[in-house]
């Protein structure tokens, strides 16, 4: 696995749900918070989305995508001015549009997630990420849009299934797409950095391997000091700490969507015994494996 896949898999529960919302005239609908990612894909006309923690309105054009990476409530309209007239999204009448020119046609939807072990890659996606359709940028992107707008049908044969494939795809592709073009945040840098690089792949792809620094600056291909002081210095953590938090990471989400026995999920997450991983489990998240599997089950 590569870190991108890694952290999106870690907070992603559930398949994601969507909705058609066909428009004209004068509308107004308002997307309350939300415990997860909301998105909007513009197949057709344009709109404005206002968001609600005071952000600048975002102009969207025909094939342009949004993400709202921690479910921010915000505003849809066929204008920026008087967001109170908002009526709520799931009370929004449907219409096949107004008939004066102005028809404005989306995909609404949203990602489950689960933001007590949010990796910090997705946590420092901004409130909103406005990929506008330009010719020639983010291509699998525009190929994603165009399937989704295909599939849209749900009589075709299979569209229910090929459906939530292609969000989740979409997913990917917007985090990709933000990480190529960001200003600001850290990670972009990270990945940028062939030595960080080569460490996290290292880690991500077999976390409950004996690693040490010697062991991890040998697979980087530069000396322990030089990983230690890039790592730390992008990453934030150095390198067996970040280890650890991952394989903790790792084990919550073993215990959420798997009834797999204590001892394989501490085996698959790099602990000696069912003991080691509940002591150092308690210790970051608080509560015990078989607690923390329950309140899981339970919500």
């Amino acid at each position: 696995m590569d870190v991108v896949s890694d952290a999106i898999s870690a907070v992603r529960t559930g398949r994601p749900s969507s909705n058609r919302l066909r428009v004209g005239g004068s509308w107004c609908t308002r997307l309350a918070p939300y415990e997860g990612a909301g998105f909007h894909v513009v197949l057709a006309g344009g709109c404005w989305l206002v968001p609600e923690t005071g952000g600048e309105p975002v102009t969207l054009g025909a094939g342009d995508v949004v993400l709202l990476p921690h479910g921010a409530g915000h505003v849809l309209a066929d204008s920026p001015g008087d967001t109170a007239r908002a009526v709520p999204f799931e009370e929004m009448r449907r219409p096949d549009g107004g008939g004066d020119g102005r028809e404005v046609e989306l995909l609404c939807g949203k990602y489950r997630l689960d933001r007590s072990r949010t990796h910090p890659l997705m946590a420092e996606l901004p409130e909103v990420v406005h990929l506008p359709n330009r010719v020639g940028r983010h291509p699998e992107l525009r190929s994603a849009v165009d399937l989704l707008a295909n599939e849209l049908d749900e009589r075709r044969p299979g569209a229910c299934l090929a459906l939530p494939s292609l969000l989740d795809l979409l997913l990917i592709y917007m985090v990709r797409a933000w990480m190529s073009e960001a200003a600001t945040g850290s990670w972009p840098s990270v990945l940028n950095d062939p030595v960080t690089t080569a460490a996290l792949r290292a880690l991500h792809s077999d976390p409950a391997a004996p690693w040490t620094n010697d062991r991890l600056a040998a697979a980087a291909g530069v000396s322990r000091a030089t990983l230690a002081r890039r790592f730390t210095a992008l990453v934030g953590r150095a390198p067996m700490a970040y280890l650890t938090w991952w394989r903790l990471t790792l084990a919550a989400t073993r215990l959420r969507d798997t009834d797999a026995p204590l001892a394989t999920v501490a085996r698959e997450s790099g602990y000696g015994s069912p003991y080691a991983l509940s002591h150092a489990f308690s210790r970051e998240f608080g509560v015990t494996p078989g607690k923390y599997r329950m309140g899981t089950v339970s919500s």
